[in-house]
């Protein structure tokens, strides 16, 4: 957390892999567990970071929405008991669909709440979308690292 938002690149790129355990939550995680945690988590690093609970709405709505998504993109057979959302357990395919809709909902949220105005909609879009795709990046490479994929 500290390393990683120290790292921008012309203010448009900013890692945000924290996120990373909400996406990493196992499926039976309880409704009620999955906001608790994500809240806990964005508060934390609302303390460390001085934003005032940015980070714990953006992380809030991000949780809220993920059985919905998990839902809308599962075709019933990609879950197991005691399993969570990896690319190991569901392929690359369902958890790039999972983490990409994830992580543009949390990033929607925490910049535009953020900027609070749409005077510079379009400059927050590209902030958007490419803090998503760097995030996205750090995310598959964990997943890589974490989960080596079986030739």
């Amino acid at each position: 957390m500290l390393i990683l938002n120290n790292i921008q690149f012309n203010g448009y790129i900013n890692p945000y892999f924290y996120i990373y355990f909400i996406l990493l939550l196992p499926f039976e995680t309880p409704r009620w567990l999955l906001l608790l945690s994500a809240f806990l988590l964005g508060i934390s690093l609302d303390a460390f970071t001085n934003t005032f609970g940015l980070n714990a709405s953006a992380c809030v709505l991000m949780a809220f929405v993920r059985p919905f998504v998990i839902t809308t993109i599962s075709t019933g057979t990609e879950f197991m008991i005691g399993h969570s959302p990896s690319l190991k357990n569901q392929g690359i395919k369902w958890f790039a669909y999972y983490s990409i809709i994830l992580v543009l909902v949390h990033h929607f949220a925490l910049f535009y709440l953020e900027i609070f105005r749409f005077t510079e909609f379009f400059q927050t879009l590209l902030r958007v979308l490419l803090s998503s795709l760097f995030t996205l990046i750090i995310v598959f490479i964990a997943e890589y690292l974490s989960y080596p994929i079986k030739k």
